[in-house]
């Protein structure tokens, strides 16, 4: 401050003592010339020259350094939740207006495979009508619950050689082949619509049903009753019920009843007459 001050007071004095020698030999420049004095546009051209210093301006420019402030962290945040907004909707705006160019094609798309499914549901309708049933006599099972009862799988005489392995001591062998001729005649024999998946309650009441003969129902009755307390019950079967069961075998199911015979039904090859 106080060498500006001292700056304001040389310069005030230059130009005091330029006006006062200008003045005073202003009446002498008719007569003679200027002998070393300032003249006016000396002097304003020193007043031009003072008014560029920056030191002895009326306005300055300073520089100083000043701390940034950062955006509050929420404030952040809005601002980026509002930039993800945005673009999940620009996203579905441009979703929409790809929807809009290719509805055409979609829709007849969907058509084509619609069409599609309906000619292959056409075309199994036709196939099944078309395809001719199969006859109960082929659609009859080979196993009931893994007993066989393929007629080739057993003997000629049914009773006389489930006899013969009673006899043996092998019991068990001897009713179960009783058991498998059973269903084997049943089903080849009178028709009996029995299943692979047929228990002796089910053969029972199927037999009961399609049976018209009251013997050879008696007979099938005793001969599965027979079976369920032996196998399934573990009691000791009197050797007589057995006997009885294997001499009557053949005139009970060997030969299908009149009505069956009648209608194209006939006794498996190997059965007894």
């Amino acid at each position: 401050m106080r060498s500006r001050s001292s700056r304001w007071r040389a310069a005030l004095a230059v130009i005091c003592l330029a006006a006062l020698t200008c003045g005073a030999q202003e009446p002498q420049r008719a007569a003679a010339p200027a002998t070393g004095a300032f003249t006016r546009e000396e002097i304003n051209t020193a007043i031009q020259e003072l008014k560029k210093d920056p030191n002895l301006a009326r306005e300055r420019t300073i520089r100083t350094l000043k701390w940034a402030v950062k955006k509050p962290a929420a404030q952040r945040g809005d601002v980026s939740w509002l930039k993800w907004i945005k673009e999940v909707l620009a996203w579905l705006a441009e979703m929409f207006a790809w929807l809009s160019e290719t509805g055409r094609f979609l829709f007849w798309g969907v058509l084509a495979v619609l069409a599609g499914l309906l000619l292959v549901y056409l075309w199994r309708m036709v196939r099944s009508w078309s395809t001719p049933r199969i006859s109960g006599r082929s659609t009859a099972p080979s196993f009931v619950r893994d007993l066989d009862i393929r007629p080739e799988s057993l003997p000629p005489e049914i009773g006389a050689a489930a006899r013969q392995l009673w006899d043996e001591g092998e019991h068990r062998p001897a009713l179960a082949l009783l058991y498998r001729g059973l269903l084997s005649r049943l089903v080849h024999v009178h028709q009996v619509p029995i299943k692979d998946s047929s228990t002796e309650g089910d053969c029972l009441s199927l037999a009961n049903s399609h049976l018209k003969d009251e013997e050879r129902k008696v007979y099938v009755a005793s001969l599965v009753r027979l079976w369920q307390r032996a196998v399934y019950g573990g009691e000791s079967v009197p050797t007589e019920s057995v006997h009885a069961l294997c001499a009557g075998f053949a005139s009970a199911l060997d030969q299908p009843e009149a009505g069956a015979a009648a209608s194209g039904g006939a006794a498996p090859a190997g059965a007894n007459a």
